[in-house]
């Protein structure tokens, strides 16, 4: 743990603290009740870190034991916040969850699922917008569901519009009321065909969710099929769920009236993996990310060499409490001399993961030349360049689509594309996190940058990055909160 810790007062992701041009003294007046890092910048990152299962997956995976009749098992599960609010939220509907024998086990016993009060719910969920994806579980055990007003990272609108119509079209019934949402299934659940406007993962998420237990065959087009989609899917057919995934985005549900527990391990978590890897290029060093897999980065290892870094699959010997003997990375290095210019574009997979652009456009801003991000996924995604802007970084954004092809936020008034000219020579600045992603990219400019920079809402960072301070020490960063 790095020295100085106060206690923490988290920052509700999506509680942006500043307008668009309001100042950065009235930003920091308010962010003083939240946790604050110093960071001492200019020092290359080097060592050994190791990542658990992903957060897109694990936090579903936990909301699945809810359909299930038997206890589920879910291993190498992640100390972050979402995991905590997902852990709670199920103790409040009844299901018994409790740590398992090995470190991150946790097991789900949901024999007795119970409803549970609107205003517990609402103030458990907090700024999560998990909850809605409790709906399916809790209509096929309860037969009735209640969803609060949501939250999640302001990085552009996430309508629950097509998750309440899909609800309609499997047989629910929505009454939307002040505090939320309340559904019931007078007539139960039954199978439907759907077909996404966009291949979003969380509609996705939400029908499979809902299917598995539905009576009847539901049909999805142009659903996502992320690795994490993937993943979700496999943890559903251990419990019994039938599903069968064809081409073209169109995944079968063919629902079962019982499914039993699971025991599954998750995919390791991709997000952070790039994070690190991009820190690595950021700072010059050289960071071992244990348990990163190559298969669901492909994508990201092909736009890390063109940039001009280095990486190396990897099997290192390791010896941590209750674990000792080899395990499988990726090793990410700068190899020094100039980066590379290049132009992207975010897509839904097997495209460039829009969760990879953040940390890796501090990475740009050392790239000589002009660099392009084409942001596809979300429209609101690119105000965090704004603080690199203030540490020294040329950035510039856009409403055209640029570097691609048009996209669906083309001629729409938003400024989806950044131009990113560079080498810059990063400063120290006191900076202000406003999301989750966003807020590891400012911490990785401040890491690359020289002098200190003051990080405000910091606490954000766990809701989706275990343990990050314990991991900056090891990799030799100078830090500590103020």
């Amino acid at each position: 743990m790095l020295p100085g810790r106060l206690p923490r007062n988290p920052l509700p992701c999506g509680g942006t603290l500043f307008a668009p041009g309001a100042s950065l003294r009235l930003s920091l007046e308010v962010a003083l009740t939240d946790d604050v890092l110093a960071v001492h910048g200019g020092t290359p990152l080097q060592g050994q870190i190791r990542v658990r299962g992903a957060k897109n997956l694990v936090s579903k995976a936990m909301v699945a034991a809810l359909l299930g009749e038997t206890p589920s098992t879910l291993y190498d599960v992640p100390r972050i916040r979402d995991v905590e609010v997902v852990r709670g939220l199920l103790g409040l509907h009844g299901v018994k969850v409790s740590d398992g024998v090995d470190d991150g086990e946790l097991v789900m016993d949901p024999t007795n699922v119970e409803s549970a009060s609107t205003d517990e719910i609402n103030v458990h969920a907090g700024s999560s917008r998990i909850p809605i994806l409790f709906c399916g579980p809790l209509l096929h055990r309860l037969g009735h569901a209640f969803i609060p007003d949501l939250g999640g990272c302001h990085i552009g609108p996430r309508p629950i519009d097509f998750h309440m119509q899909a609800l309609r079209e499997f047989g629910a019934v929505v009454d939307k009321t002040p505090e939320g949402m309340h559904l019931t299934a007078p007539n139960g659940l039954h199978g439907t065909k759907l077909e996404l406007p966009y291949p979003s993962v969380g509609a996705t998420e939400q029908v499979l969710l809902t299917a598995v237990r539905a009576e009847g065959v539901t049909e999805l087009r142009n659903a996502a099929i992320e690795p994490e989609i993937m993943d979700l899917i496999c943890v559903l057919q251990k419990m019994g769920a039938i599903i069968t995934v064809h081409t073209d985005r169109v995944i079968e549900i063919q629902g079962v009236k019982k499914l039993h527990g699971y025991k599954h391990k998750p995919i390791p978590d991709r997000i952070e993996a790039a994070s690190w890897a991009a820190a690595a290029l950021a700072t010059r060093g050289e960071i071992e990310v244990l348990g990163a897999q190559q298969a669901d980065m492909m994508t990201f290892l092909n736009v890390f060499t063109n940039i001009g870094g280095e990486f190396e699959i990897t099997d290192a010997r390791v010896t941590r409490p209750g674990v000792t003997g080899v395990e499988g990375g990726i090793k990410f290095w700068h190899p020094g001399g100039e980066l590379n210019a290049v132009a992207l574009e975010t897509d839904v997979h097997p495209g460039f993961m829009t969760d990879w652009q953040q940390p890796l456009v501090v990475a740009l801003t050392q790239a000589r030349g002009l660099s392009i991000m084409h942001e596809t996924v979300y429209e609101q995604r690119l105000g965090y360049t704004e603080a690199l802007n203030q540490m020294g970084a040329t950035i510039q954004v856009y409403r055209d689509c640029l570097g691609g092809t048009p996209c669906r936020f083309g001629r729409r008034n938003f400024k989806h594309s950044a131009v990113i000219a560079g080498p810059s020579k990063l400063h120290a600045a006191d900076l202000v996190i406003p999301d989750l992603r966003a807020g590891f990219s400012h911490l990785i400019a401040a890491l690359a940058a020289e002098g200190t920079s003051r990080v405000y809402g910091v606490d954000l960072i766990n809701r989706g990055y275990e343990d990050f301070e314990n991991k900056l020490s090891a990799l030799g960063a100078h830090a500590e909160y103020v």
